[in-house]
């Protein structure tokens, strides 16, 4: 599978937002990758964004690796002593042959040229190290109207300026093709808003909506913010408002 004509480029021109209003991940995660992997050496972070699962992987590998084809994102990232971050699409052979403990796609396998981001993969990794790729789908609540709320934007306002990629991360990554003996990873969330003030900046640094703001020159938030605002009041959800992380694990066989 092709991945989207310029696939992170979508998020840098909302860099800061994207830094700002997309979550981090949970240490519940990081310390799962960390215990599967053949060792903590070295993790290879592709399609990095401005850091949220480098940051992570850091605290866990002595060496992470963070590549990010979008010079305004990687311009944001968070600098630590044991992150070297490169400009390089994830596609790009990194030159780490059989040296890598751990792959890391975080909301980003999607995008990607796939065939040519496997081979790269396998290259990287040492017998046994893991590949693992994460995403959450569209947030929903349990609470009617404010799913009524989401599910418009999501649909009726947004439909049309969703990539070919988004029945990927729709579908929780279950229909994405995955090369490698897969592991069966424990369920983890991640908080995504506490108010509808935090929903609505997370629902910002989504890709349609950079693609309806390019196109009709307008925040298409706008259009439902008074109503999210008032079904969020009427009935608000359990708080943190979280979001189910979906995660294909897998390893290179020896």
């Amino acid at each position: 599978m092709r991945a989207d004509p310029g696939p992170s480029l979508h998020f840098g021109g909302n860099a800061g937002d994207y830094l700002a209003y997309r979550p981090d991940y949970p240490e519940a995660l990081f310390a799962w990758l960390a215990a599967a992997a053949p060792a903590r050496g070295l993790a290879w972070d592709c399609g990095a964004g401005s850091g949220q699962a480098a940051t992570g992987l850091a605290r866990h590998f002595g060496r992470v690796l963070a590549t990010e084809r979008d010079p305004r994102q990687l311009a944001l990232a968070p600098r630590r002593a044991n992150i070297e971050w490169r400009l390089a699409a994830a596609e790009d052979d990194p030159g780490l042959d059989g040296t890598v403990d751990l792959i890391a796609c975080a909301c980003s396998l999607h995008w990607f040229d796939l065939p040519r981001f496997y081979r790269n993969a396998a290259r990287a990794l040492k017998p046994g190290g893991l590949v693992a790729a994460w995403t959450y789908d569209w947030p929903w609540t349990g609470a009617p109207a404010l799913d009524a709320v989401l599910e418009r934007l999501k649909t009726d306002i947004l439909g049309p300026f969703w990539g070919a990629t988004a029945p990927l991360y729709f579908s929780g990554y279950r229909d994405l093709p995955f090369p490698f003996p897969e592991l069966e990873p424990p369920a983890f969330t991640t908080a995504i808003a506490e108010s509808p003030a935090d929903l609505s900046r997370f629902l910002s640094t989504w890709s349609a909506v950079s693609r309806y703001r390019d196109r009709h020159g307008r925040d298409p938030l706008a259009l439902v913010d008074e109503a999210l605002a008032r079904a969020w009041r009427d009935r608000p959800p359990p708080l943190p408002l979280a979001v189910p992380l979906h995660l294909r694990c897998g390893y290179k066989a020896f």
